[in-house]
């Protein structure tokens, strides 16, 4: 072999060896930001070695009291590394208030909520923000929210690696079960 293909063959498996590697790490949930209500960044990758709940919310809905238990999974996993992401959505019967302030508001005032909360956010369809559209890929139909309140775990490496409905409370046995599951690996 010459010397240039010597060279150009190395290169180019130097270059697939990059690009393998990068997608591989980048192919998981700390690639996305989302935008916080205070209008900030809020990069997944902050998250890197927590257990992330990633919950659709509303502000108007019959289900907008689970707040309060999503509140009290946070303070009690959060020193084992949970992370509660609330992620307001007008997405179902526009139970949702228009502006992030009000969002921000209601759920400080009425819930006392602590967890991080992104602006305003489609979780569904062709406006689906691009975390949902990754998790449609890694966990099929089930990680699409039909209602307001549907959940997503992901483990510490960032993978997507359960659903849970509108309807299972926070602190119902089976999401609470999955969460410590996957705080308990290393």
């Amino acid at each position: 072999m010459h010397l240039k293909q010597l060279l150009w063959v190395t290169f180019m498996v130097i270059s697939f060896a990059s690009f393998a590697g990068k997608n591989e790490s980048q192919d998981n949930a700390y690639q996305f930001t989302f935008t916080s209500l205070s209008d900030k960044a809020m990069p997944l990758s902050k998250y890197k070695g927590d257990v992330i709940l990633i919950v659709n919310t509303a502000s108007k809905c019959g289900l907008t009291p689970q707040y309060g238990n999503l509140q009290s999974l946070y303070e009690h996993y959060k020193q084992d590394g949970l992370v509660v992401v609330g992620v307001p959505s007008p997405d179902f019967a526009n139970q949702e208030f228009s502006t992030p302030l009000e969002v921000q508001n209601f759920t400080q005032q009425e819930y006392s909520i602590s967890f991080p909360m992104t602006s305003i956010t489609h979780v569904k369809g062709k406006k689906a923000h691009p975390f949902y559209q990754w998790a449609l890929v890694k966990l099929g139909d089930k990680a699409i929210p039909k209602w307001n309140f549907h959940k997503i775990l992901i483990d510490k490496k960032g993978n997507a690696v359960a659903t849970f409905t509108s309807f299972q409370d926070p602190l119902s046995k089976p999401v609470q079960e999955a969460i410590r599951k996957e705080l308990e690996k290393s």
